[in-house]
C-alpha cells in the first residue's frame, strides 16, 4: 500500500514538472527583439492576454461571420461582423468586461437600409458612424441615432469608368469629416472626400519599383509579349489609420522580399498631408516586422502588415497576417517588441483580420476564429511606456531610472542602453551618454553626444586652451625678442671697449 502511495506522489510529481515544462516551452519565444546583429533576443512578455471573446461572450446568439473591421471610441469597441451583415457595439465595463449595447443592422432614412458585406467602421468624436457598405458600393454616414447623413459613392473621375465597381473596404475618418479610403482594384492611392461628400483626389500613391533589366526587356518587346509582363504600377494599400496628430498611416502587402531585404519596400507608411511620406527609420532595421523569414510551420514569406494602429504616446504597432504577429515601433522606428504566433492558443490567431488599441490596451480581431482578442500590458510593457512618455514629456531624468528598470527585468534590451543615454544627452551628462551609445553601436547618438561633449569640455578648459595657445604662439616670440636685445646689448658693450682701448 506505501509502495502504491509513493509510486502515485511521484507520478503526479512528474506530471506536474512535465506540465511546467511544456508551459515553459510554450511561453518561449512569445516576446522577442533583434539586437544589432539581427539576432534574435527574447525578452519578458510586454503583453498578455486579459480575456478572448467570442460571440457567446459578447452576449449574441450564434456566431460572427468572417469580421472584418474594428474601430475603438472611448470606452466603445465596433466591430464589423460582415458575414452577418451587421455593425456591433459593444461597451468596456471594467477591465476583463465588454457587454453587448447594440446591434446595428439597419438606418433609418434611405435605400436599401440595410448593409451588404460591411467591411470597416469608424466613429468620430462628434458622434458619426462611418461604414464601408462595400456590397451597396457606398460609404454611409450615420448618426449615432442610426438616421442617414450621407453616402460617398464612386467618384466621378476619369480614373474610374462606367465599368468599374466601387467596393470601399477601409476607411478612416480625419477631425475635419474628410474621409480615406481604401478600394478594391484602385492603386492611385487613398480616394479622398471631403465632409460635403465630394471627391477630391488621390493621396499618397506608393513609389512604382522595378528592375531596370525588365524595364529595357519590355521597351524591346513586341506588343503580345508586352501583354503578358508584369505592369509597372503602384501598389495597393490594405488599411488605413489617422493617428492623433493627424497624420495617415498605411500598410500594404503587396511586397516581395528582395525589396524588403533592401529597403526599397514600404510596406508600412505615415503620410503628410501633401500625401509624402514621413516615417521615421533611425533603427538598426528597416520597418518590416521580422528581418528574417523562413518556411517553418508551413508559415512563407515575410510579415505582411493587414492593420496597424497608433497610441497616443506615437507608438505605432503593425498586425502581421503571415503568422499572427504583432510588431511595436517607437516614433524613430526603432522596434519595441514583436509577439504573438499562429494557433488556437490564446494569444495566437487563425487569420487576423483588424487591430486597435484602447489606451495601452490592444485588441486584435480574427476573421477564422470568429473572437477578439484583449491584450493588456505587462509590468514589463508599462516600463516601456512610462520611459517613452516621460522622454516625451520632457521628466529626462524620471524616463532614465524607468528605462534602468526596463533594463533590470531585461539585461538584452538595447531600447534600454539606448533610452540610458537619450535621457543622459538631454541631461548634459553627455560622457556618460556616450558610453551607453557606444555599448550598443547607435553612431547617430554617439555623435551627437560627443559633438555636445567637446563643446562643452572646450568650455570648461577655455582658459587653459588660451593660455596653451599664448605660449605656442607668443613665447616664441617673446624669447625670440629677448635674445635680440640681449644681442644687440653684447654688441653694444662690445663696440663700446674696443673703442676705448682705441683711444
Amino acid at each position: 500500500m506505501k509502495k502504491t502511495r509513493r509510486f502515485g506522489a511521484l507520478l503526479i510529481g512528474m506530471l506536474l514538472t512535465l506540465a511546467s515544462a511544456m508551459t515553459a516551452l510554450a511561453d518561449e519565444g512569445y516576446t522577442y527583439n533583434y539586437d544589432y546583429w539581427g539576432d534574435v533576443q527574447y525578452s519578458p512578455d510586454a503583453y498578455t492576454v486579459e480575456k478572448v471573446y467570442t460571440a457567446v461572450d459578447m452576449g449574441l446568439e450564434g456566431r460572427l461571420q468572417s469580421p472584418q473591421g474594428l474601430n475603438v471610441i472611448g470606452d466603445m469597441i465596433y466591430i464589423c461582423d460582415t458575414g452577418n451583415n451587421r455593425i456591433l457595439e459593444l461597451k468596456r465595463v471594467n477591465q476583463d468586461t465588454i457587454e453587448l449595447s447594440r446591434v446595428i443592422d439597419s438606418f433609418n432614412g434611405a435605400e436599401p437600409n440595410t448593409f451588404s458585406g460591411p467591411t470597416d467602421v469608424d466613429v468620430t468624436d462628434d458622434g458619426y458612424m462611418f461604414i464601408c457598405d462595400g456590397g451597396n458600393q457606398r460609404i454611409l454616414k450615420l448618426d449615432m441615432d442610426l438616421n442617414y447623413i450621407m453616402e460617398f459613392t464612386k467618384p466621378d473621375d476619369s480614373n474610374f469608368s462606367n465599368k468599374d465597381v466601387f467596393t470601399p473596404t477601409k476607411l478612416s475618418v480625419d477631425t475635419a469629416g474628410r474621409v480615406y479610403c481604401i478600394a478594391t482594384n484602385v492603386n492611385q492611392g487613398l480616394i479622398k472626400f471631403e465632409n460635403d461628400g465630394q471627391f477630391s483626389g488621390f493621396v499618397g500613391a506608393t513609389k512604382v519599383i522595378y528592375d531596370w533589366t525588365d524595364y529595357i526587356w519590355k521597351r524591346l518587346a513586341t506588343q503580345e509579349q508586352r501583354a503578358q509582363m508584369e505592369s509597372f504600377v503602384p501598389t495597393e494599400y490594405d488599411n488605413v489609420y489617422i493617428d492623433p496628430e493627424g497624420f495617415v498611416f498605411v500598410c500594404t502587402m503587396n511586397v516581395n522580399e528582395d525589396d524588403l531585404d533592401s529597403g526599397a519596400a514600404d510596406p508600412i507608411r505615415r503620410l503628410n498631408m501633401l500625401g509624402n511620406d514621413i516615417l521615421i527609420e533611425n533603427g538598426d532595421w528597416y520597418v518590416i516586422g521580422d528581418i528574417e523569414w523562413d518556411d517553418a510551420g508551413g508559415y512563407n514569406g515575410p510579415s505582411l502588415f493587414v492593420d496597424i494602429t497608433a497610441l497616443d504616446n506615437k507608438v505605432y504597432v503593425g498586425l502581421d497576417k503571415t503568422r499572427g504577429r504583432l510588431f511595436a515601433y517607437d516614433d524613430q522606428g526603432r522596434m519595441l517588441y514583436a509577439f504573438g504566433g499562429a494557433g488556437n492558443m490564446d494569444g495566437y490567431f487563425r487569420q487576423p483580420a483588424a487591430l486597435e488599441h484602447m489606451g495601452h490596451d490592444l485588441l486584435v480581431l480574427d476573421s477564422i476564429d470568429a473572437s477578439l482578442t484583449l491584450f493588456t500590458p505587462t509590468e514589463y510593457g508599462s516600463l516601456i511606456y512610462q520611459a517613452i512618455e516621460q522622454f516625451q514629456d520632457g521628466y529626462y531624468t524620471e524616463s532614465g531610472e524607468s528605462w534602468q528598470k526596463v533594463m533590470d527585468l531585461n539585461g538584452n534590451c538595447d531600447l534600454a542602453y539606448i533610452g540610458i543615454g537619450r535621457s543622459l544627452l538631454r541631461q548634459g551628462r553627455y560622457k556618460e551618454a556616450m558610453d551607453y551609445f557606444k555599448l550598443k553601436y547607435d553612431e547617430d547618438n554617439y555623435s551627437k553626444a560627443f559633438k555636445q561633449y567637446r563643446k562643452q569640455w572646450v568650455e570648461e578648459h577655455i582658459l587653459i586652451i588660451f593660455l596653451l595657445l599664448f605660449a605656442v604662439l607668443c613665447v616664441p616670440l617673446l624669447v625670440g625678442r629677448i635674445r635680440k636685445i640681449k644681442h644687440e646689448i653684447d654688441t653694444s658693450d662690445y663696440f663700446e671697449l674696443k673703442k676705448g682701448r682705441q683711444s
